[in-house]
């Protein structure tokens, strides 16, 4: 047994929470970039006025940056960076979803090196060049339960003029300082929280498959999977009940830790890929997608198919009663079930305008652009495996 474990994030986590960024000793500087979405959430609910209203009240001036997109942009990580630069920030806040905390890890990147942000992606086209002068530190305030970026160094940025979607972190992209307060959560729509709450299920099943797990990472996971499976539904229904919310909330951060300790694998790819070259497909929706087709595989060749009998039984099914040779799939069963709870057994790619015809191209940028996830995996995915779970997902 032989492992690395290492999450230096503060987290803040319940509800209310918010707060107390007026009066935690733990903020990294006294001038901060708040990184938020284009959309108006964050001003509309009040979440950025209180944002700044607290780090007032400690102290802290702050600055805007309210560009960053859905599938956040290498473009915009430019252009925030150099705000926080003309500005004399010293850290960053993300306010919001995945992307806007994403946005500020590679904002903060950029703040403190020179060049261009895919000088130092690994992966793709990028040059995979060494952060020698580090990073501004980073506080993470989640507004969705989803990523769990706010407890792991990783930052997803697309590279438009290639349609390149690539993952990239290092231990300075840690946060220092993560707030959780399921309260900011209460005003995600049910769609979203379903597309959300299934990502980070899927961050902790991809965990707990991969072939870099760790003792630690299989605790995460199998909390994280148990709490999503129960609770999503009623998050979904009853986006008011801050006691579900709550519940995915800890399982969003808990699967945050997973990528910490272990990390995704090729599914991931796939749903990057898709992102890349459909926009307007949510990541969680593409993760949806293709997740049936995609662990069904997985079983079929895995050489630990315990692996996915210990998920079906953190799912809440009697997997005892079947005969061994079946019980893998029960988690497939089990992940249908879970689907349907949430309204969503019938999407599909096809919803979303995905053409048959370019699942080899599909295939190809996810194996080229974040081939890594793929020695991850518990078993050998071809591109020629990897276009037929598209093509069985459209």
């Amino acid at each position: 047994m032989e492992f690395n474990y290492y999450i230096p994030t503060r987290i803040i986590f319940g509800a209310g929470k918010l707060a107390e960024l007026a009066t935690t000793e733990h903020l990294p500087g006294k001038k901060a970039l708040i990184v938020i979405s284009s959309g108006t959430s964050m001003r509309k609910h009040g979440y950025l006025e209180r944002t700044q209203g607290y780090l007032k009240e400690n102290g802290v001036e702050s600055v805007v940056y309210d560009k960053i997109l859905p599938n956040p942009i290498q473009e915009h990580v430019m252009e925030g960076a150099a705000v926080a630069q003309e500005n004399n920030c010293d850290f960053v806040v993300g306010l919001g979803g995945g992307s806007s905390m994403d946005s500020a890890k590679s904002i903060a990147v950029m703040a403190k090196n020179p060049g261009e942000y895919w000088d130092y992606v690994n992966g793709g086209s990028g040059k995979g060049e060494p952060l020698v002068n580090g990073v501004l530190p980073i506080v993470c305030i989640t507004t969705t339960a989803g990523t769990g970026t706010e407890a792991d160094p990783w930052t997803v940025i697309t590279k438009t003029e290639t349609n390149e979607k690539i993952g990239f972190g290092t231990d300075d992209t840690f946060p220092v300082l993560s707030i959780v307060d399921p309260e900011l959560m209460l005003s995600i729509p049910p769609t979203l929280t379903a597309y959300q709450g299934m990502d980070a299920f899927y961050h902790a099943v991809e965990g707990y498959l991969a072939n870099i797990r760790q003792p630690v990472s299989d605790v995460y996971a199998l909390s994280s999977i148990k709490l999503v499976t129960e609770n999503l539904a009623t998050a979904v229904e009853n986006g008011s009940d801050i006691d579900a919310r709550s519940a995915i909330a800890w399982a969003n951060t808990q699967s945050g830790m997973v990528e910490s300790t272990s990390c995704c694998i090729s599914e991931h790819s796939i749903a990057h890929a898709l992102g890349a070259f459909y926009p307007g497909i949510a990541h969680g929706a593409a993760l949806i997608c293709v997740s049936v087709a995609y662990f069904t595989f997985l079983i079929e060749k895995t050489p630990e198919p315990g692996r996915f009998v210990d998920m079906a039984k953190a799912m809440g099914e009697n997997v005892d009663i079947l005969p061994e040779s079946e019980r893998p799939m029960a988690f497939v069963t089990a992940l249908k079930k879970l689907i349907k709870s949430i309204g969503l057994e019938t999407m599909c790619l096809a919803d979303f305008d995905v053409d048959k015809s370019k699942s080899l191209e599909l295939a190809a940028n996810a194996v080229d652009t974040m081939g890594f996830l793929y020695t991850l995996d518990p078993c050998e995915i071809s591109l020629e495996d990897t276009a037929g779970i598209i093509e069985a997902s459209i």
